[in-house]
């Protein structure tokens, strides 16, 4: 199947479960598998050919792994043999460990993801390369972007990306963020997370929320967020159908929720452009906490009681 698996180690990017180094085996599988390359980048918690949490038996398998959260991505991005739009790449790395350890593997990570991309570019120089992560992978994928070349990447999904909004800044103002596009999927599901990321880790300058907030404004920037109606409504009425939620927490509706896969394929090929989801989604998220606090509205209230009188 067109499906390359790459591990993030102290030596560098290798292929994971293969004798050889990852220099043939991408350039193998790049002479096999035409169309664009896809990055997929995991999250907190995975490690890869860690007996539970290993990310190559999971999320970038073809089957997916043993719980629902471990859904295939290739599957649904239409990755494998039979239904291939190009060569999938599971980026695996070392994400488990205290938050604080995960923060900084990230970065390290970051630079083996972009070691990778210029690989690909080195071998085909032409060939187009997309990224797609979620949760601390959208933060891998973010640095990443930031240290690539000039035009190597062309989009970018953001997944509940645990970033700070400066991080994705200075990505898009890059040499290959100004030529990328990026849809930032965010949802009112995901503020604990977003929260107690805050509370735990220092933001890279003073006064900085993460992007699950959704305020980032940038010409190659899309926000969707997913479990605001209007923002449903709207995709609805170009062709895509988008479960509505159904928790009020939930740190992997980004990629759980039914429909969204269609969606991202859609993005990744083109066929659904930046400029389009920017004119149609709403300009203003909703405010943090909306979801586990709804704003109280004053029809609901019961009627106030008159105060007795005497004549």
């Amino acid at each position: 199947m067109p499906l390359v698996h790459v591990n993030a180690t102290p030596d560098g990017p290798t292929a994971f479960g293969a004798s050889a180094p990852l220099g043939p085996v991408l350039r193998r599988h790049l002479d096999s598998t035409p169309g664009p390359v896809t990055l997929m980048i995991h999250g907190y918690k995975y490690q890869p050919g860690h007996p539970i949490h290993c990310p190559f038996g999971g999320l970038f398998s073809a089957e997916g792994g043993r719980s629902k959260r471990h859904t295939s991505w290739p599957r649904h991005l239409g990755l494998l043999r039979g239904t291939a739009t190009g060569l999938g790449i599971g980026f695996g790395w070392a994400a488990r460990g205290s938050i604080w350890t995960a923060q900084d593997n990230a970065l390290t990570a970051a630079a083996q993801l972009t070691e990778v991309i210029a690989q690909i570019r080195r071998h085909d120089p032409t060939r187009t390369i997309h990224m797609i992560g979620h949760s601390l992978g959208g933060r891998v994928a973010l640095h990443a972007l930031r240290q690539a070349d000039e035009g190597a990447v062309s989009r970018v999904i953001l997944l509940a990306a645990a970033a700070y909004t400066h991080e994705a800044e200075s990505a898009l103002q890059s040499p290959a963020g100004r030529r990328c596009q990026m849809l930032n999927v965010i949802s009112r599901e995901n503020d604990v997370f977003d929260f107690i990321l805050e509370s735990l880790v220092r933001p890279p300058v003073p006064g900085d929320r993460m992007l699950g907030h959704g305020h980032l404004r940038h010409r190659n920037l899309a926000t969707l967020q997913l479990d605001d109606s209007r923002a449903l409504q709207a995709l609805q009425r170009i062709g895509f159908r988008i479960a509505a939620p159904d928790r009020r927490i939930c740190h992997w509706s980004p990629y759980l929720r039914g429909g969204v896969f269609a969606l991202y394929r859609s993005v990744l090929s083109g066929d659904v452009p930046l400029a389009l989801l920017q004119d149609i989604l709403p300009d203003a998220p909703a405010p943090r906490w909306s979801r586990l606090m709804p704003p109280l509205r004053l029809s609901a209230l019961p009627p106030r009681r008159r105060a007795a009188t005497s004549d």
